[in-house]
Parts: C-alpha cells; sequence; structure tokens
C-alpha cells in the first residue's frame, strides 16, 4: 500500500504541533500539518534496516499498541513474526523491574499446567474459581510477553506520544526505541524516528507489516547464516 493512500502524511492541527518535528513537516493545509512524505521514506528504510539487522542476530523487538485501533493490528503483525507485544495497557515496571515481571509469568505458566494437567481439582470449587479468574487477568497482560525470558533488543511504538511510558522504561533501560512519532510528539525520545500519522488504522496497519516483514527477512538471513556455518563446519570435519 503507497503511503500517500494510507494517509501517512497528514499530522494534527497547527496548534497541537511539537516545535520539534518542524524537519520533517512539509507544508499546512486547513490548519493541519502535512508531513514530507520523502523525509518518512527515508526514516522508515533506516528503522527497517534496524529491525533487519538487529533480528538478524537473534534480537528481539517487542511490539507496542495499546491504543484501541491499534491493539489487533499490532498483535497481528507481532505474531506473524515472531515477536512479542503489549497491546493492554503497559504494566509499569515491565521492563525497569523485569525479574518481577517475569515471576509473574512463571506464576501464570505454573496454574496453567495445573489447569491443563488437571491437578487443580485437588482445591476446592471457590479455590479453584478464583485461579481460573486469577489466570485469565494474568494472560491478559501477559501472554504477548510470556516467551520474552530477557528484555529485548528494541520496542517498535505505533503511537511514542500515547505509549510514552514504555518508551521511557525503554530509554531507561537501554533498550532502542522504533517509533510513529506524529506532528504532536517529541522525536527526540525515539531513537529510530519514523514521521507519520499515528492514527489511522490504514497507516497502523502498514507500518506494523513493514516492521514485521523486516523483521522476518532478518530471521531468515539468521537461519541462512547458521546453516551456512553448520555446512562449513561439516564439510571441515
Amino acid at each position: 500500500m503507497d503511503m500517500l493512500k494510507a494517509g501517512v502524511h497528514f499530522g494534527h492541527k497547527k496548534s497541537l504541533w511539537n516545535p520539534k518535528m518542524a524537519p520533517y513537516i512539509f507544508t499546512t493545509r486547513n490548519n493541519i500539518h502535512i508531513l514530507d512524505l520523502e523525509k518518512t521514506r527515508i526514516k522508515l528504510n533506516e528503522a527497517l534496516n534496524f529491525a533487519k539487522d538487529t533480528t538478524a542476530k537473534g534480537g528481539t523487538i517487542l511490539f507496542v499498541g495499546t491504543k484501541r485501533q491499534a491493539k489487533e493490528e499490532v498483535r497481528k503483525a507481532a505474531e506473524s513474526c515472531g515477536m512479542p507485544y503489549v497491546v493492554t495497557r503497559w504494566l509499569g515496571g515491565t521492563f525497569t523491574n523485569f525479574r518481577t515481571i517475569q515471576r509473574t509469568i512463571k506464576k501464570m505458566e505454573r496454574y496453567e499446567k495445573m489447569i491443563a494437567d488437571g491437578e487443580i481439582k485437588k482445591y476446592t470449587k471457590k479455590e479453584q474459581l478464583m485461579i481460573a479468574r486469577e489466570v485469565e487477568k494474568m494472560k491478559t497482560f501477559f501472554s504477548g510477553i510470556k516467551d520474552m525470558k530477557k528484555l529485548p533488543e528494541a520496542i517498535f511504538v505505533l503511537d511514542s506520544k500515547y505509549d510514552h511510558i514504555p518508551v521511557e522504561e525503554a530509554r531507561q533501560s537501554k533498550v532502542k526505541v522504533i517509533g510513529l512519532v506524529d506532528t504532536n510528539a517529541d522525536p527526540t525520545k525515539v531513537d529510530f524516528v519514523i514521521p507519520s500519522n499515528d492514527d489511522a488504522i490504514k497507516v497502523i496497519t502498514f507500518m506494523a507489516q513493514a516492521v514485521a516483514d523486516a523483521v522476518m527477512d532478518g530471521r531468515n538471513t539468521m537461519a541462512q547464516t547458521i546453516i551456512t556455518q553448520t555446512e562449513g563446519a561439516a564439510v571441515t570435519k
């Protein structure tokens, strides 16, 4: 899908702008800032190359999109390339208190195993109900990151202003940030800025899939490297 057709270039009202976005703004129409799509294309390619290189080295990129219109598209894109994701409320401390989050995930997995094995039946019906409810609650927050055993190398945020908490936690934790940055946001908070509309569902779908494709390219490169190294080792023997 072409970025113009998707509406990537539509920013916010002029009165809402962040002056730090001035280098990426092309013009103003009907009091709406219009982003320079050529600059967006350049910055998007930089972000995609970083995503590919990161995953080619075995790195992880966490997809984050907690806005209502972003949730489903972000989840689908992350799952399509085998990356973790957060599409419900970001829990404070997900990065900065990662060990505690990991303990909660292990607890969830232990409960899930109890339910699957039938071990839960040794508890009273009231206790079984409480455990089942707790599992469902934990799954809401942690199902997308349960396989993330360490901090990711980067996060990809579909709205750097709306999801400012994960952006800040990533910065504190030395995790790189790839993010859509609209005309009302601060680009200095993001390592790989993608100047873009961050509200339209078409744009969210386009950008999420673009990063997912780059991740898949990286993972395929890693797999091919492993195959080549294995074959080389076999020949030397």
